[in-house]
């Protein structure tokens, strides 16, 4: 756990030699911010698409996914974690709602090609890898930050979060461990966890993207994929407790996520066969083409 990884001496005018803190969590958003748009644009390059719609979109799917993330985490945790408007501004601390942020990058995604129409599908199998490398690093700086802890764990690779960790915090107020405990109980790193899903995920859909037989497939795998290793891996987690039939907030989110993937799932199947052409997919169709671009 490192939630500052370094601080930065600064002599500044009026405050003096300041040491500016560079948060773990942070710098893994902005590692997620550079590898997932330069994957997706590499993708796209790679099938013949605009790589250009990838970075001017990607900046405000980012921004927006991030902003639904944090107001996600605002609502379920005020008044536990977020006290304030202060508490909620400061998201480089850590405390984000992985599905809030789909929730608001997928917003943004459609925003953005509301006003600057292209073909659907085949963006968003570019876009799909991408997601996972995103999911990489957030779950990294989660291990930074001490936050989605797990359960308790005498496994050989269970780990003890420092005093005053969210896992620390939370095994005290259960009376597991005593207020002089220097480190908690041993817990599944789940972070960790995370992390690898999303790197078996990476592999699986960069495997799977040329055997597709239709632009829309490799998000669809995405959409069926995660949600069950999401589903497994909440079993082990202990930062959420049930939020409706026994099961947490992410549990009763995966559900809805798998059934939308399967009636995405069903769309794209009942679309003709075939991959859209290069010629085709640098095109910028107008709003007389946006029916078909939107397919």
């Amino acid at each position: 756990m490192a939630p500052i990884l370094f601080r930065i001496p600064l002599n500044l005018p009026y405050f003096g030699h300041v040491a500016l803190p560079i948060y773990g969590f942070g710098m893994m958003l902005v590692l997620a911010f550079i590898f997932s748009p330069w994957l997706a644009w590499w993708r796209a390059r790679k099938e013949g698409l605009d790589g250009d719609v990838i970075l001017d979109m990607g900046f405000w799917v980012f921004v927006a996914g991030l902003v639904g993330a944090r107001t996600f985490y605002c609502i379920e945790y005020w008044g536990r974690d977020i006290h304030s408007l202060l508490d909620a501004i400061q998201y480089w601390k850590g405390g984000i709602v992985y599905y809030g942020g789909i929730v608001g990058g997928t917003i943004g995604f459609f925003v953005y090609r509301w006003f600057y129409p292209f073909p659907l599908r085949p963006y968003l199998d570019a876009l799909a890898p991408s997601i996972a490398v995103g999911t990489f690093f957030g779950r990294l700086g989660c291990f930074l930050n001490g936050c989605c802890y797990g359960d308790q764990c005498t496994l050989p690779w269970a780990v003890s979060f420092p005093a005053k960790s969210a896992a620390w915090w939370h095994q005290f107020n259960s009376g597991l461990i005593a207020e002089g405990a220097r480190v908690s109980l041993p817990v599944h790193p789940t972070q960790l966890y995370s992390a690898i899903d999303a790197l078996v995920l990476l592999v699986l859909l960069s495997a799977f993207y040329p055997m597709r037989r239709r632009d829309g497939e490799v998000m669809g795998v995405l959409m069926l994929a995660y949600p069950i290793t999401r589903f497994l891996i909440e079993y082990i987690r202990n930062d959420e407790g049930a939020f409706y039939a026994g099961l947490t907030i992410s549990q009763n989110i995966s559900i809805g996520l798998f059934l939308a993937g399967m009636a995405y799932w069903a769309w794209v199947l009942s679309t003709p066969r075939g991959i859209l052409k290069p010629d085709s997919a640098k095109s910028s169709p107008g709003r007389a083409e946006l029916a078909g671009a939107r397919s």
